[in-house]
């Protein structure tokens, strides 16, 4: 059986992190100074045959020693057949994919290495399950920006990645780039280039953020809340209807930007109203006042992985909420509610959906 020296496999929905870390592995490991030390068999299948024929290659390129002789690496580069799809679950490719399995299983020539990277595999079956054992393996998901606390786990990217632009952050700024640029790391990490080379050798600052930050999906979306939270009418409507004009799924922008907004909005009110919340411009007073009240008054906040409150969320609209009242903001989401039946059960026009929603709500 191969060691895990051996077989190394990278997957996972964040194509950019995939491919980088299996590129950085085959610079590390193959001859450095043999041209024929690294084979690369491209892993991007039309269909099911073609998908057959790759496996069959990458087989062959493992039993294929070097002519004279030496290490070598294989590198099965992009698959897009390991995953729960269409090609991937034809029969032919299952028995494709089982041969290899079993050829790795038998363990590999000694001086040959493999490395197997792709964007989408299916967790369930027994090559990847096998592969696991034998193989060093590591995935590289895309962060799920529809949950809870998704800001905190990309910053902690961010800030490890920043040194290599040597970038810095300063006050709120990193919170603010990761808000506007979302968890797309292609992004992040074009958007951080952009950024070092603007602020030179200085920290950035909120406006900087502001100012080169691209107008991402993300980024409109933020856009769109913070216009919202500063009453800014023509502000919000330009946002939705550039997002509209983009083919923006119009339930999806109520739901991702005006409702997350006015509920966090709502939220502050709420405890500022009731507790006395203090409000300030820093945030780490305004977290700490929020973990000093009563349990049982922040239970319906949403929550981070560890459990925490998700409070930065709630410091962007703190700063807004004193241009509300919290009666006025449980009618905006009485309003969003009413919006979202019209978007659904309704033939209107969604722009028109929309813009009567903020209107309504800013005025």
């Amino acid at each position: 059986m191969a060691g895990k020296s051996q077989i190394f496999g990278f997957f996972g929905t964040d194509e950019a992190q995939v491919k980088e870390a299996a590129l950085r592995l085959s610079q590390k490991i193959a001859p450095a100074d043999d041209e024929f030390g690294l084979e690369i068999v491209s892993g991007g299948a039309d269909n099911a045959e073609h998908a057959c024929r790759i496996v069959a290659d990458t087989i062959e390129a493992i039993q294929t020693l070097p002519f004279f002789g030496g290490e070598k690496v294989v590198w099965l580069q992009a698959a897009n057949f390991f995953g729960d799809n269409q090609t991937g679950k034809a029969e032919s490719v299952l028995k494709a994919v089982d041969g290899l399995r079993e050829l790795l299983e038998a363990g590999l020539p000694p001086d040959v290495k493999l490395i197997i990277s792709a964007s989408e595999v299916d967790k369930r079956r027994s090559f990847y399950k096998k592969l696991g054992k034998i193989g060093d393996v590591k995935t590289f998901d895309k962060v799920d920006i529809k949950k809870a606390g998704w800001e905190t786990e990309v910053m902690a990217w961010v800030s490890a990645r920043a040194a290599k632009y040597e970038l810095e952050f300063s006050g709120q700024a990193l919170e603010r780039f990761v808000s506007m640029v979302g968890a797309e790391t292609r992004v992040l990490e074009s958007e951080m280039e952009k950024l070092s080379l603007y602020v030179s050798d200085r920290p950035a600052t909120e406006e900087d953020v502001s100012q080169i930050a691209a107008r991402s999906h993300t980024g409109v979306i933020f856009e769109i809340g913070n216009a919202i939270g500063r009453k800014n009418l023509p502000k919000a409507v330009d946002a939705i209807e550039y997002q509209l004009s983009r083919g923006e799924n119009p339930v999806g922008l109520l739901l991702a930007a005006i409702v997350p907004t006015v509920r966090n909005l709502l939220h502050v009110r709420d405890l500022v109203e009731r507790h006395g919340l203090r409000v300030g411009r820093s945030y780490k007073p305004f977290e700490s006042a929020l973990n000093a009240l009563p349990a049982s008054e922040t239970a319906h906040l949403a929550r981070k992985k560890d459990g925490g409150i998700n409070a930065y969320p709630l410091f962007l609209a703190a700063n807004n909420s004193n241009r509300f009242t919290a009666a006025e903001l449980r009618h905006a989401l009485e309003a969003c509610l009413e919006a979202n039946e019209r978007l659904v059960t309704t033939q209107l026009e969604p722009h028109l959906v929309l813009n009567e929603l903020v209107t309504k709500i800013l005025t």
